[in-house]
């Protein structure tokens, strides 16, 4: 059950993206995003659980449209290459990007089709909203009744937007986490071995999530 709400809570704020649709709000604080999202994804997906799963690319387009444009892709993708970011050319840091949003909107896209509006309560800001960086607190509540901690990292962008660029789920970094693992990987396979795994891995949990939904 843990391992399900991290996935779809991954999937809310960790999915990264590029077009920015009509609704987005550059006035927007923090949290207003975050409570935006939550609502948005809410109406999107509650209802239309089945043939979301039976049609994962819908899925993929929702988060395309409702997540991917409040998360800064460039600058979460150099934290999680960390020291290798220097090491990588600006078109394997640009293929990255593009492998590291396909694996994470793809691996997580079936956790987010179960979720259901309210699951996630937004907190009030502790104090004044800083001009650079700030934190968002949420509590996700799961099917137990328990709740989880969420915490989403934001920083303000060149442009002024506020953007998302790291999760924390009961005080453990994803981008931290996730960097510690790529960086044995890419010290053996290298940054293009690492990108090609990534590439298959969304392919295949698309593939997966198909095969899935046609056995129900």
């Amino acid at each position: 059950m843990l391992k399900r709400s991290i996935s779809l809570v991954a999937a809310i704020i960790l999915c990264t993206g590029f077009a920015i649709p009509a609704f987005a709000d550059t006035a927007q604080t923090p949290q207003q995003i975050v409570q935006s999202i939550a609502d948005q994804l809410g109406n999107a997906i509650q209802g239309h659980q089945a043939e979301l799963r039976q049609d994962p690319e819908r899925m993929i387009k929702i988060i395309d449209g409702i997540v991917l444009p409040h998360f800064d892709t460039d600058y979460a993708s150099l934290l999680v290459l960390g020291r290798h970011a220097r090491e990588a050319t600006p078109a394997q840091r640009v293929a990255f990007a593009q492998a590291f949003y396909d694996a994470l909107t793809h691996r997580y896209a079936e956790g987010l089709v179960a979720y259901t509006r309210g699951a996630v309560k937004v907190l009030p800001a502790q104090g004044p909203l800083d001009q650079r960086r700030t934190i968002v607190r949420t509590q996700v509540m799961l099917d137990s009744g328990k709740s989880l901690s969420v915490d989403y990292a934001f920083r303000k962008t060149a442009s002024g937007e506020w953007k998302a660029y790291d999760v924390i789920i009961e005080g453990i970094s994803y981008i931290t986490n996730y960097r510690n693992q790529v960086d044995a990987e890419i010290q053996k396979e290298g940054i293009d071995g690492l990108i090609k795994r990534l590439q298959t891995e969304g392919a295949n949990a698309i593939d997966q999530m198909k095969q899935q939904a046609g056995g129900r």
